[in-house]
């Protein structure tokens, strides 16, 4: 007689891991500035990530998180018999994420060998002859959430709201006393109180006439729109010093840029690079983007967030600038880019304080965030600030993303004339 033993089923061992977990611990490796060579040699640094560096950057991530069992992980890495079952294991997670959306495998491209690596530029660079992988707006989305989820926890924040202004309006959600109609006003009624008129003024009697005199509108808080521009250094000094400045800056703007668009969705969000020059990058790419042996040309980044921000019809424009290195570059009117690689040069400081003064006249408020702290440039950025009524706030890579996001949080006034 045949007979079937069934016993309980155990999956396998990559169908035991949290996809969102380990997206969040690879989140370095998605975000990678260009910080990973010790010698700071540019050459060696390539945007285009092959399927191989994601493979190894899986195998730091179980080593060093509780994404598996410790004697399991063991058993995979300890005994030679199983070489090929972490092999597959790391195969099948990489198989997983690019079902589920996290990952995009990309077709294996050849380059010359003598093709290098741009730098500070997106996507575009070295190719190599194996398959490669981008990843996915899921995946930003995913890593934008997350960070904005960290800081705000960081903040002691479990909520957050619009830019309260302290005026009032007539708008969809109550925050005051009702108010007589004026011309212009939403027709948000307080019927019990257009009604309790209207009595007031007739008498108890069917039908009731109301006049125009009757009619009572809710108040609620104003809330404005607000136009901003992210400036980020993408220069040399970014990933100096023994400290990568830039990858910090990166998962604080996706967090800004994740905040922006599901909580002040009438709010605009512009991504401005300044480097030798300077270019506007879809929010998208942002990950993607890595530093360069470049000078940092703070007047050009200015002058294109100024051009962006007076596009946008909105009650506040603001620049919000994440910076490390003194003014070293300016663009000349013949197109001729100037350096002086000691930075606080007397000719780029007057252009990039004359460009500061234009955003001044546009109305553009200008926030700066330095993550350095010598003398002469804490001067420079003071003066920024004082120009433009903005603020100077000279923080850490660790705590940057706590002092932008209280910033942008804090509430705004607008004054009506």
């Amino acid at each position: 007689m045949k007979v079937t033993r069934y016993s309980k089923y155990t999956g396998e061992p990559a169908d035991m891991i949290d996809l969102e977990d380990l997206v969040n611990r690879l989140s370095d490796f998605f975000l990678q500035s260009g910080f990973d060579s010790p010698y700071m040699n540019f050459q060696e640094m390539d945007p285009e990530r092959s399927m191989e560096d994601l493979r190894q950057a899986i195998l730091r991530a179980l080593e060093e998180g509780d994404l598996l069992p410790q004697e399991l992980l063991d058993q995979l890495q300890n005994d030679p018999a199983r070489q090929a079952d972490l092999q597959k294991l790391i195969d099948k997670l990489i198989e997983r994420m690019s079902q589920e959306g996290y990952v995009s495998p990309q077709p294996p491209t050849v380059s010359p060998p003598s093709q290098k690596a741009t730098m500070g530029r997106v996507g575009s660079g070295s190719e190599q002859s194996n398959v490669r992988f981008e990843i996915t707006d899921k995946t930003l989305d995913f890593l934008g959430y997350k960070a904005l989820k960290d800081l705000l926890s960081s903040l002691g924040r479990s909520s957050f709201g619009r830019h309260d202004t302290r005026m009032l309006a007539t708008g969809v959600e109550s925050g005051g006393a009702s108010k007589p109609y004026e011309f212009g006003d939403m027709m948000n009624l307080d019927i019990p109180a257009t009604l309790f008129n209207a009595v007031q003024r007739e008498g108890p009697k069917v039908p009731l006439d109301i006049d125009y005199q009757d009619l009572m509108v809710h108040q609620c808080d104003y809330q404005s729109s607000c136009a901003t521009v992210l400036l980020l250094d993408c220069s040399h000094s970014m990933i100096l010093y023994g400290e990568d400045r830039f990858t910090p800056a990166k998962r604080v703007s996706m967090a800004l840029s994740h905040l922006i668009r599901t909580q002040y969705p009438r709010d605009s969000l512009h991504l401005v690079l300044f480097h030798d020059s300077a270019e506007e990058l879809p929010l998208a790419d942002l990950a993607r983007v890595q530093v360069g042996p470049f000078y940092t040309n703070t007047r050009e980044g200015l002058r294109l967030a100024r051009r962006i921000l007076t596009r946008q019809k909105k009650d506040m424009r603001q620049i919000i600038m994440i910076t490390d290195g003194k003014p070293s570059a300016m663009t000349l009117d013949d197109g001729r880019i100037y350096k002086n690689a000691f930075g606080l040069d007397p000719m780029v400081v007057a252009q990039t304080l004359e460009e500061v003064a234009r955003c001044k006249r546009a109305g553009i408020l200008i926030n700066t965030f330095m993550l350095a702290t010598d003398y002469s440039l804490v001067r420079f950025v003071q003066k920024v600030s004082e120009m433009c009524r903005g603020k100077a706030y000279f923080t850490t890579p660790q705590t940057l993303g706590q002092y932008l996001l209280m910033d942008f949080l804090e509430k705004k006034t607008r004054r009506v004339h």
